[in-house]
């Protein structure tokens, strides 16, 4: 598996990040670590946005599947929440491998929200091992991701 990851969490995503990290590593994805350095009390605000930016800064790469972005927290729902604020951003939370393949497949997300305090470790690296290894089908799909970004509003 041969992707570029950015990765960050809040405190309460912290462990999860870590075991992440390393396995993708161990994968040989390209990783790169955006915060936090501890579990001190942080805004997840602040980091998804920092990943997200760095995603669609990635560009076409950020659009077909080579770089994407993983944010923790302690449901997840916080960081897609913020993630999702972004234009172009696609952040999916995803508790179960079924979610993660579709996010990719059918809504080519780009961003995969994780929740350490909803998975053990051992399902949050399936989850983000699918998101990662699932290629976004395009055809039908591609009309509606298309339907849904046109809803945000242009600067």
């Amino acid at each position: 598996m041969r992707k570029t990851v950015f990765i960050a969490s809040d405190h309460g995503g912290f462990a999860l990040k870590g075991a992440l990290v390393q396995a993708l590593r161990n994968a040989g994805c390209q990783v790169e670590d955006l915060g936090p350095d501890g579990t001190g009390s942080c805004d997840y605000p602040a980091y998804a946005e920092k990943l997200c930016r760095r995603v669609l800064d990635a560009g076409e790469a950020g659009q077909n599947g080579e770089t994407l972005g993983i944010l923790v927290c302690g449901t997840g729902l916080g960081m897609s929440m913020a993630a999702n604020r972004l234009p172009g951003i696609r952040a999916a939370v995803c508790t179960c491998e079924f979610m993660a393949r579709m996010a990719r497949a059918h809504n080519n997300a780009n961003v995969l929200c994780l929740g350490e305090r909803v998975l053990g470790q051992g399902l949050g690296l399936d989850i983000a091992r699918v998101f990662l290894s699932t290629g976004f089908e395009g055809a039908r799909h591609l009309r509606r991701i298309s339907q849904f970004d046109a809803l945000t509003p242009k600067p």
